[in-house]
Formats: C-alpha cells, structure tokens, sequence
C-alpha cells in the first residue's frame, strides 16, 4: 500500500508527506516529555492565589499573624511541585496579590471584609484538598 502511494506521489506530495509526519512525531515526542498535572492543581493555584491577596491585605488591615508568602512556600516544597507547576502556584500568588494592590490603599471596609472571605474560602480549599487527595 505504502509503495503504491508513494509511487503516485509526486516528489511535491512526499515532501509535504514528510514534512507532516516530522511535525506528527515531534508533537508526540513534545506531548510525552511534559508533566501530568496532578488532579487537584486548579484549586491548589486558586488557594496559591488566596494567599498572595492575603498577603497584600492582612498587612494593610493591621494584621500580620501570617506569613503567607512562606505559607506558600511550605505547600509548593511538601507537594513536591515541578518547576513548571512551581511557576503556577507562585504566579497565581502573584496575580493574587496584584489583584488587590490595584484596588486598595487603605483598608476599607470591603477590603476587610474581602480578607473575612478569602480566610474563609483558603481554609475550606486546603481542606477539601487535604481531605480529597492526602495520603
């Protein structure tokens, strides 16, 4: 069947053939060599993200029990994360943190209120994530 083919193909078509089969392979390879994200990774940038604005906000309310930066990096070096998904986590913590540095200056009401919430939402998804997906 191949020799058929290829006898019918003009040297135009083969080129284009092989070029096509190099790009099949390659995207095969490249698939292959990533990392599978583990099933939990969306709520662990969603959490990551919690705590950058926790970061930005406990401070500017007057409250600094925690160090959330470092909370971070306590959950990234006990999930054993790969450096690609390390980047995640840390730039949702970031974009976390922006998020609100845009909005506020001082603390307000909203943004206390805003810090009540995503205590609240932090604490349930590292449960849930706990409770789901520990060992």
């Amino acid at each position: 069947m191949i020799r058929l083919l290829n006898s019918l193909a003009t040297p135009y078509r083969r080129g284009i053939a092989a070029a096509m089969l190099g790009l099949a392979l390659q995207g095969t390879i490249a698939e292959s060599a990533l990392a599978v994200d583990p099933p939990y990774e969306a709520r662990m940038e969603r959490l990551a993200e919690v705590l950058g604005s926790l970061y930005f906000l406990q401070p500017l309310c007057g409250h600094s029990e925690e160090d959330w930066r470092q909370q971070l990096a306590d959950i990234v070096t006990l999930d054993e994360a790969d450096d690609d998904r390390r980047q995640r986590l840390y730039g949702a913590f970031n974009a976390g943190y922006e998020a609100f540095a845009r909005l506020y200056r001082q603390c307000t009401p909203s943004a206390h209120e805003a810090m009540t919430r995503l205590l609240a939402e932090g604490e349930k998804t590292a449960r849930e994530i706990h409770a789901r997906y520990a060992e």
